[in-house]
């Protein structure tokens, strides 16, 4: 790149962004890929600039949080991920005809089944957006096999892979997720259903991205949902409604500070290279990028020990919720909230320190009363 350029030639700000990428997490480090769930938790979480920046660099963050001795047990279990992976595995059998019946098509013949191969990411998702536009034209019934969708995320690429994507006659693109948690009497625990409607809100997101240049394509706002039925194993679906998500994700990725911005801020010689630098040395560099910890974190982040337990150290209200974080107003730490409380500090005509007060004596007046 260098010599094409000249010499003295300056690199495009793309070129040196990745170059500073590359040096955050190792130069030899191969970049941890970006999913929809990690997109979705980023999403909930905006403010949090330290996994805005590890997610960009491609730092693989369970290696980061085990180095610095806070490793949380995050994520599927290998039991889990065998089961989901067998259960998708029949769902797509024999040309998908599981799926497909789900959908109401009888045929599988009738369906187009593209071939997604092609070299490097950049290939597969050139080649998915091909097909997408090809099934599109021809006006016919398509089943896209873990498509591959790009996505740009505060300034740096994600590559996104859904379960499956299917093409309708009429143009419209619907996402399907297959997950292997059971769907009993028509309905599943509202919690996963949520989680997975957030990670689809992200695909739905991507899809659209590539449905702005074809002709005739819409992207539905709604997600099949394809969990075993009851205890069985055998394949039913629920349409899911995503527009919520998706315009929450939409809000927040766009309110995402760019990695750029935050790697400008950063002391010369940071680097999160967990092969080459010590506990102490990745702790620094952790600690000078600023996080947004809430108890969220404990469900979607691995360094969300690591964080809890700065974040306690330091009195900071957010450790204690959002919500309490909001009540609170400009009283940040626990400290300074117990001293409004018992009349040390604080404006007394502030509404927040007055109800604080109150709060106190009425505590003190129970206690008495023991």
């Amino acid at each position: 790149m260098s010599e094409s350029l000249g010499s003295g030639a300056p690199r495009p700000p793309q070129t040196t962004l990745r170059h500073r990428l590359a040096e955050l997490r190792g130069p030899a480090v191969v970049p941890h890929p970006l999913d929809a769930r990690a997109l979705a938790a980023l999403a909930a979480n905006p403010g949090c600039r330290r996994r805005a920046l590890l997610d960009g660099a491609g730092v693989d963050k369970t290696a980061l949080a085990s180095k610095l001795g806070s490793l949380a047990a995050f994520g599927q279990s290998q039991f889990a991920f065998m089961r989901g992976n067998a259960f998708e595995a029949k769902v797509k059998a024999d040309g998908g005809r599981e799926l497909l019946r789900l959908l109401g098509i009888e045929e599988p013949g009738t369906v187009r089944v593209p071939e997604l191969a092609a070299a490097g990411p950049e290939g597969r998702v050139a080649r998915t957006a091909l097909a997408l536009r090809e099934a599109t034209e021809a006006g016919t019934w398509a089943l896209l096999d873990h498509p591959l969708l790009s996505l740009e995320v505060a300034g740096s690429p994600a590559h996104l892979e859904p379960d499956a994507v299917v093409v309708h006659p009429d143009g419209r693109w619907t996402v399907v997720e297959i997950k292997s948690f059971p769907m009993i009497d028509g309905a599943a625990d509202a919690s996963k259903v949520g989680a997975a409607a957030r990670q689809s809100a992200v695909y739905v997101l991507a899809l659209e991205r590539v449905a702005a240049l074809t002709r005739g394509a819409e992207v539905a706002h709604s997600v099949l949902l394809v969990c075993p039925k009851d205890f069985s194993n055998l394949p039913t679906a629920s349409v899911v409604d995503v527009r919520k998500q998706l315009s929450v994700t939409r809000r927040q990725l766009a309110r995402l500070t760019r990695v750029e911005e935050i790697a400008a801020a950063l002391p010369d010689g940071v680097t999160f290279d967990v092969e080459g630098c010590s506990a102490q040395e990745l702790e620094a560099a952790v600690e000078s990028v600023p996080h947004a910890y809430a108890p969220e974190c404990l469900s979607a982040c691995e360094l969300a020990f690591h964080c809890r337990e700065r974040a306690r150290g330091a009195g900071a209200v957010e450790a204690l919720g959002r919500s309490v974080r909001g009540e609170l107003g400009g009283l940040t730490t626990v400290g300074d909230v117990l001293a409004a409380a018992r009349g040390e500090e604080g404006d007394a005509d502030d509404p927040t320190v007055e109800a604080l007060r109150r709060a106190a004596a009425l505590r003190a007046e129970a206690l008495a009363c023991r």
